[in-house]
């Protein structure tokens, strides 16, 4: 008559989702304890082609965004110009603006170089993927978020040498950078250009499964996080480092994420934005691009001694800010869902 034994699961279960602790968060930690442990296997150097397989599921995780739009919610994101001033200046203002601002406290030769790996970071544009997905997680405004993560991907292949040259005085060719934009044509608007013409047809059947979507762009960022850490315990990015050193400048990646999230997110309460449109500032105007980071570093820093710790610091605010919005966009992505449920 009663169930007393999935009692016990339920509750933990409850009381892990309260804690943030739900299973794709333990996800996350469990795949980055597999890289460090089996770096070999999602490496570059790993006969599976891992890099395929991110390419082909972030492709469809923005064609299955694109059944869910129609052009007048695009037309109608694309008009949101406070939103999209926000996340710009955020992206390409904010976050320099605290580098400058952090300047004095970086002493000494070495001092000095950290301090300039840190700039560069903060003069990237934002990632495409995982800012859509985290967007998504939360039940933001979804068409905003394609549109601002697409467009600080095109800015950043001019702004961020620009902003570089100008304060670090450093200087790029244009080949790479434009097959950035190639790849962010192909990989981005064609997928989502194509799910907005089948919207009609297919958005009934997008409906329908939007837990399994959910679930889809959830593996997909596990994939980007699995390859990325391989890839970095592989290639030794840490080795020459004390883990004292590591651990501090992780603690100050986090302060920098959870100040700028906070920053932007009250500025949007001040503008008085709905919500949907603060996830989308605070997903879309906090992250910043690994893609970008890694072929940009290369061209303005071609020095090999100083591409790695250039890099140092964009690996490990790639990792932590994955890790830190996976469990935001959970936790706003509940709250969203719980007014609903209560009003059926």
């Amino acid at each position: 008559m009663t169930t007393p034994i999935p009692a016990a699961p339920s509750r933990f279960a409850a009381l892990l989702s309260r804690a943030g602790l739900d299973w794709f968060l333990l996800a996350l930690i469990g795949v980055v304890v597999l890289a460090y442990l089996q770096p070999g296997l999602g490496s570059k150097a790993s006969p599976v082609p891992w890099k395929t397989i991110t390419t082909v599921g972030v492709a469809l995780v923005f064609f299955f965004y694109g059944l869910k739009l129609s052009f007048a919610k695009l037309r109608a994101g694309m008009r949101n110009w406070r939103l999209h001033t926000l996340v710009q200046l955020a992206t390409f203002g904010l976050f320099p603006a605290l580098a400058l601002l952090a300047h004095p406290f970086f002493g000494a030769e070495g001092g000095e170089m950290l301090w300039q790996s840190i700039f560069f970071l903060c003069a990237l544009p934002s990632t495409v993927s995982t800012s859509v997905v985290m967007v998504s997680i939360a039940g933001g405004n979804l068409p905003a978020a394609i549109f601002n993560a697409s467009i600080s991907s095109l800015l950043g292949i001019i702004i961020t040498p620009l902003l570089t040259s100008l304060v670090l005085h450093t200087s790029a060719g244009g080949g790479q950078l434009w097959g950035l934009a190639v790849q962010l044509l192909w990989q981005v608007v064609l997928p989502v250009g194509a799910g907005i013409l089948l919207n009609s047809r297919f958005h009934a059947f997008a409906e329908r499964h939007k837990a399994g979507l959910r679930i889809f762009d959830q593996v997909t960022i596990l994939l980007i996080v699995f390859t990325a850490f391989c890839d970095s315990f592989a290639d030794g990015v840490f080795t020459s480092y004390r883990p004292a050193d590591i651990f501090k400048l992780g603690a100050g990646m986090v302060a920098l994420y959870l100040l700028v999230f906070g920053i932007i997110w009250a500025l949007g309460r001040a503008l008085s934005f709905p919500r949907a449109d603060q996830i989308v500032a605070v997903f879309c105007g906090s992250k910043k691009s690994l893609v970008h980071g890694s072929v940009m570093a290369s061209l303005l820093f071609p020095a090999s001694a100083a591409t790695g710790l250039i890099l140092l610091p964009l690996m490990l605010y790639h990792a932590l800010q994955i890790v830190l919005a996976s469990s935001m966009a959970q936790y706003l992505g509940r709250q969203t869902a719980e007014p609903a449920v209560t009003t059926v």
